[in-house]
């Protein structure tokens, strides 16, 4: 008998959630069992030590968005005394420069996130939860070539301390980064969760953990113990919008991600036509400018209001949408370090977690296994980088996990990972969905595009003739040779009352459904 449906971005992942369901659990046990099992599963994309959402459907109950991200430490940072330096994650195709050290390092959120949906809406106790993920630590994972590339591209940072050559490195036959076929243990982390298990989320935030990590701070970050003792999870209303009659839940502001995507959705909603193919050109050039016309929205608003969650709600005022729907209607003139998993469960409980720690920040959490975050130094998130952050605020993030409900009555539960590729993977499924009428399967598949910086990056798989208008459309276009993570991984999960359950990891981040 189906008890339920996973989709996240490792196998050992989603059989955590299996195994939690299978036990009685529901779809929040799961999810939370599967978040605790990616630390290990999926260790370049998320950690202990870094931060998340979690949106929250009980099949009968409230709405919530729970809030675990990351905090700005309360005092601002000292010139000159900062162990913060620059690092470059080679993609192949491209490079990013991220910032890692101790000073790059923001209060963490996962632990306590987890905990408090547990606390709230899961129904078995914590230490069965944990079950899989210290099993996970304990026995290890077999690096696919996946992994392999990830630990590639964040090679300097899994390189930039001892600490973090013995935990990710030591494993490996020559001593370097992990192999395909190599298998690479956790058993510091197996115990952390544990003692995690034993003593609660305190451990980490007001115990010796707590003066663990502040006590390696002092030579170089930010945190102190009195950071960690005042972080806080947020329960927020999500926000709620409608596309092409659909309703929509996604992440609210002071996160910037789900916000965005809702006035992608709205800017182009009203010059749609369901009949276009989502390949033709008349479908991919307004959305490709909608891509850039969103960056650029983003910036009009902090014009007129310098705080996010105040400048937030202006993206979807009526005046606001319609002065840049008339832009893209002129430009179509022309013609020129994050995972997420859901659970949907036989009573109709969905749980959408994105969670990451960023790329990390080189420096593991002395005796755990920890890897911690790096969010100070990511740019999307934290635009001031070394020069400071504004002390003691909720960091926003691109993350957004999400919600669509039918007019048909399915329900489907998506998010993705990715940095800036999140809100426009996310809206491409979504328009594959609702516009376009495409299963899961070939939603999330289907070919991706991402506009920014004047930079227009294209997957293989449109037609020849798209890819001419395109050239047409855009002065600076890239064509990957293959597909690949940078246009974020959508792992989705979805329900009907007739079809029954569905669900689809993206091959681009080696995703899976169970």
């Amino acid at each position: 008998m189906t008890v339920g449906k996973v989709a996240a971005g490792h196998l050992q992942t989603a059989q955590a959630a299996v195994e939690i369901l299978q036990d009685g659990g529901n779809a929040f046990d799961a999810a939370v069992g599967a978040g605790f099992a990616a630390c290990a599963a999926e260790p370049v994309l998320t950690s202990l030590g870094g931060g998340g959402f979690l949106l929250a459907h009980p099949g009968h109950g409230k709405e919530c968005l729970y809030d675990f991200f990351v905090q700005t430490p309360q005092a601002p940072r000292t010139p000159g005394t900062v162990d913060f330096f620059p690092i470059h994650a080679d993609f192949g195709p491209t490079t990013q420069e991220f910032h890692i050290g101790l000073g790059s390092i923001a209060v963490p959120g996962t632990i306590a996130g987890l905990f408090a949906v547990q606390r709230d809406l899961g129904k078995l106790p914590m230490p069965r939860v944990l079950e899989p993920a210290i099993r996970l630590c304990r026995e290890g994972i077999v690096v696919d070539a996946f992994q392999e590339y990830l630990f590639r591209i964040v090679a300097p940072i899994l390189r930039a301390t001892d600490d973090a050559r013995r935990v990710f490195c030591g494993a490996a036959s020559n001593g370097g980064l992990p192999r395909q076929g190599e298998r690479i243990r956790f058993p510091e982390m197996a115990a952390t969760l544990e003692a995690l298990g034993r003593e609660g989320p305190e451990l980490f935030y007001r115990g010796a953990l707590a003066k663990q990590l502040a006590e390696q701070c002092r030579s170089g970050g930010c945190l102190r113990e009195a950071d960690l003792g005042a972080y806080q999870v947020e329960r927020r209303k999500p926000l709620e919008f409608y596309y092409r009659g659909d309703r929509l839940l996604t992440n609210p502001p002071p996160s910037c991600g789900g916000i965005l995507i809702a006035f992608a959705l709205k800017l182009l909603e009203s010059g749609e036509d369901p009949a276009t193919v989502p390949s033709a050109p008349a479908d991919l050039i307004p959305l490709a400018w909608s891509m850039e016309l969103t960056n650029k929205a983003r910036l009009d608003a902090l014009v007129h209001d310098p705080e996010w969650d105040q400048a937030a709600p202006r993206l979807l005022e009526p005046a606001f949408l319609e002065s840049y729907r008339r832009e893209i209607a002129s430009r179509q003139a022309a013609l020129k370090g994050t995972t997420h998993l859901d659970v949907i469960d036989r009573e109709c409980n969905v749980a959408s977690l994105s969670l990451s720690n960023g790329e990390g920040c080189g420096h593991i959490l002395k005796g755990t296994g920890i890897m911690l975050n790096n969010m100070l130094g990511e740019e999307d998130i934290n635009p001031q980088g070394a020069r400071g952050y504004p002390p003691d605020q909720r960091m926003s993030s691109m993350m957004a996990p999400t919600l669509l409900f039918q007019k048909d009555g399915t329900m489907t539960a998506l998010g993705s990972g990715g940095s800036n590729r999140i809100r426009t993977a996310i809206v491409q499924v979504l328009r594959h969905l609702s516009l376009h009428a495409l299963t899961l399967e070939t939603a999330v598949k289907f070919p991706r595009l991402h506009n920014e910086r004047g930079l227009l990056s294209v997957e293989p798989g449109f037609p020849q003739e798209t890819l001419e208008a395109l050239r047409q459309s855009f002065s600076d276009i890239h064509l990957w040779e293959e597909k690949n993570l940078f246009f974020g991984g959508v792992h989705a999960v979805s329900y009907h009352p007739d079809r029954g359950f569905n669900g689809m990891g993206d091959p681009r981040r080696a995703g899976v459904s169970l």
